[in-house]
């Protein structure tokens, strides 16, 4: 019995082998792609990634150690108009509607401007350009981490376009500063902002120029041209070199259409830091004057006078009873060097005369007569910008 059931097993073993051979026979005649089945798939070669270094030319860097410091400022002021006036001035309407109207009287249409700044206190501190925040009623800044908060100006510079302004609350990313008077022309610096409202963004170039003056947006120029993209919403931003350090704030564009023509100007961040710390101790900036009106030396005037070079400041005016005055200069002098630093016009003047400390000696050097001497003189503190003379 067991014997005929071993046959039969292995009988129906041999027809199922046999039937599985035929099968692969006639799949290998006409099908044969079914049993030689190709891998498609593609190996891919990929470097590890290193956290903790940067691609070769990226400034990815310095973009994630500053950008945090850079805020979004909103501000709002009050117009005069009001939309509903109409209204307000018919009778009619007065009668039904007083208490309605009484409201809407009250109300005025707000605008909004956009603007950036950099924090530079953990403490809150934010500096900004004054036309940015100078007409506002209410001033927000936006954080890096979304935060939104009001803030209030601290103090304002407008002969350099600074201002400071303060949020309540603290451990906030400060910038770190650099030296802006060790920068060179073809430095590669990135500026940071919020160009016409979309977001954060940086954008890179290099230092076109150094010390642009007679540009006639501040009272005090020494800017710094770049060509990094600054565009409306950029102004107050952070102008980094490629470690993250701040070198400027952007501050203004020369612009025919109103973006950015790859001619952008910041200010210098050595100024700004010692407008913000003037205000940080005394609420407002303190200038050197000497109560003079200079001109630039053409080369005209320079061959007039008999000077090798055209440069200096020629002092066209003494205001009577100034510091200038009491020390003896007169017009026709032409001022040369200030504390040792030469004058290579009347913008540089400006600006070296307007760091010394008022109340102490300074040494100007001046050519009178085709001599060159020495001046002593008591540094005075420039009154308000009523009185244009230095």
């Amino acid at each position: 019995m067991n014997n005929q059931l071993h046959k039969k097993l292995w009988l129906i073993f041999a027809q199922a082998a046999t039937v599985c051979m035929a099968i692969l026979f006639v799949l290998r005649i006409f099908s044969p792609d079914l049993l030689n089945k190709k891998d498609t798939s593609v190996v891919v070669k990929q470097v590890e990634s290193n956290l903790n270094t940067s691609l070769a030319g990226s400034y990815s860097h310095a973009a994630n150690k500053a950008m945090p410091a850079v805020v979004n400022i909103f501000t709002s002021k009050k117009t005069s108009g009001n939309p509903h006036q109409k209204y307000l001035d018919d009778p009619t309407f007065r009668q039904f509607f007083g208490d309605q109207l009484d409201d809407l009287d009250n109300q005025s249409q707000p605008e909004n401007s956009l603007g950036s700044g950099v924090i530079v206190s953990e403490q809150g501190l934010i500096l900004t350009n004054n036309h940015v925040v100078a007409s506002a009623d209410e001033i927000e800044v936006a954080l890096s981490d979304g935060r939104k908060m009001s803030a209030k100006v601290v103090g304002t510079d407008p002969d350099t376009d600074l201002a400071l302004i303060k949020v309540e609350a603290e451990h906030l990313p400060a910038i770190t500063f650099a030296s802006s008077d060790k920068l060179n022309v073809g430095d590669v610096v990135l500026a940071i902002g919020n160009p016409f409202g979309v977001g954060q963004t940086v954008t890179q170039g290099i230092i076109s120029a150094l010390k642009r003056n007679h540009l006639g947006i501040n009272i005090y120029e020494n800017f710094i041209q770049t060509d990094a993209s600054i565009n409306p919403g950029n102004s107050g931003g952070a102008l980094i070199d490629t470690d993250g350090n701040l070198v400027g704030i952007n501050s203004a564009i020369y612009s025919r259409s109103g973006g950015s023509m790859g001619i952008g100007f910041a200010i210098p961040a050595t100024l700004a830091r010692q407008v913000m710390e003037q205000i940080v101790a005394q609420g407002n900036v303190t200038r050197g004057w000497i109560g003079i009106e200079a001109q630039d030396i053409t080369p005209e005037l320079a061959e007039s006078f008999k000077l090798k070079l055209a440069q200096g400041a020629l002092i066209a005016g003494v205001l009577r009873d100034s510091p200038a005055d009491k020390a003896g200069l007169r017009a026709g002098d032409i001022l040369l060097a200030i504390e040792g630093k030469p004058v290579s016009d009347s913008g540089s003047m400006l600006n070296l005369i307007a760091v010394l400390t008022p109340n102490k000696k300074a040494t100007l050097k001046i050519a009178r007569a085709e001599k060159v001497m020495d001046v002593s003189i008591l540094i005075g503190k420039r009154p308000k910008p009523a009185i244009a003379k230095e």
